[in-house]
């Protein structure tokens, strides 16, 4: 399909990226762009004329029915770039876009805090405050990895739909195969046919994996396996990034309680996978690191088997808030990134971190920085 037979500025931005080789067109993306520019006219259209269309009865406070859209496919086929551009794009002035773990993260924090204070539904408080903040929300890579979170998640979509909100997500799997495996699945379902409900499903079909070309050997952050030259890289990249800072051990504090790591000189942080991953830890305390440190060493990473899918989920978290907050990691590993975690619970949604470490490797990310939309 021609590049100049859709108008629009998500098709132009895409056009313009293309013409200047920072991206390459791909007939999936393509198509996806077309459901995304439907919304973007709606709303444009429906700003600029007030008119009471059968669209802006739709879009109205509060809307007979939500507009939704839920977008899966594989891993680096270029769903959070499409995202973007739609984002950017769409003339609603109240939006936010924000990866689900952070939105899970503020949404339990939320609920905690407000039954500490109130004895009014929570999840009703929460979905309004959502609203009056976002017209428009967009989340990225979102997933549900356990029962209580995939119970929260049908209630408060459930009232951000009736309160009008808009839904735009990007995911890896279809609603139906999300939660495969977990525990009361029957009541995950639940949530699943709200998505489907209340979504148009797109799925984008690509062969390519675009975050594979970021691989760059030249720029090595990565190393493997772990042997007697492991710990030497280390050191000499601290080293690097203190300026010679002494290497002893230290602590962080999260809400009164104390991480132990290897050393803290500054922004950068060297630590094991064993301080991280191994102990219990969770997301406020990996999202306090990212926060708080530009660059991250790890030592010693295993090879993870099924009766690690604690230690899998745990770095797949990690890897996860690092990538959204830019923070270099440099690392060691018992084997290669493709060989991590290549089977048990999770190794699909696995999948998404070997991509991510991988372009963490890359010029294009170690060069960004963080910023919060």
């Amino acid at each position: 399909m021609p590049l100049g037979d859709f108008p629009g500025e998500i098709f132009n931005c895409y056009k313009q990226q293309v013409a200047q080789n920072k991206i390459q067109h791909d007939e999936a993306q393509w198509l996806v762009l077309q459901q995304l520019q439907t919304i973007v006219d709606v709303f444009s259209k429906t700003s600029a004329h007030h008119h009471k269309s059968f669209f802006y009865r739709l879009l109205s406070k509060p809307p007979k029915k939500c507009l939704g859209l839920y977008i899966f496919g594989d891993i680096g086929r270029g769903k959070s770039m499409l995202m973007a551009l739609f984002y950017n794009a769409c003339p609603i002035t109240q939006k936010r876009r924000v990866h689900f773990n952070v939105f899970m993260l503020e949404a339990h924090a939320f609920i905690h805090h407000w039954r500490q204070q109130h004895t009014s539904d929570a999840i009703n408080a929460l979905a309004k405050k959502i609203k009056l903040s976002a017209t428009l929300l967009c989340l990225d890579e979102f997933h549900v990895t356990d029962i209580a979170d995939a119970m929260l998640l049908e209630r408060l979509f459930t009232k951000l739909y009736e309160f009008g909100a808009l839904i735009v997500m990007t995911s890896n799997r279809h609603p139906d195969e999300l939660y495969l495996g977990g525990l009361q699945r029957d009541q995950f379902l639940i949530f699943s046919q709200l998505i489907k409900k209340e979504s148009t499903l797109v799925e984008l079909i690509s062969n390519n994996d675009y975050r594979l070309n970021y691989l760059q050997a030249t720029k090595l952050t990565y190393y493997f396996p772990l042997d007697a030259h492991a710990n030497h890289f280390l050191q000499q990249n601290y080293f690097k990034y203190t300026h010679n800072a002494k290497i002893q051990a230290s602590t962080l504090k999260v809400l009164g309680r104390e991480i132990k790591l290897s050393s803290i000189a500054g922004d950068v942080v060297f630590t094991t996978f064993n301080e991280l991953c191994v102990q219990p830890l969770g997301p406020i305390d990996f999202v306090e690191i990212a926060c708080k440190f530009s660059v991250l060493i790890m030592a010693e990473i295993p090879q993870l088997f099924p009766e690690n899918r604690n230690e899998a989920k745990r770095f797949m978290l990690l890897i996860d808030v690092l990538y959204e907050h830019k923070v270099k990691l440099i690392c060691t590993a018992d084997v290669s990134v493709e060989q991590l975690y290549a089977e048990g619970d999770g190794a699909f949604e696995f999948k998404r971190t070997v991509s991510r470490l991988i372009e963490m490797q890359s010029n294009d990310y170690l060069q960004s920085s963080y910023s919060n939309n």
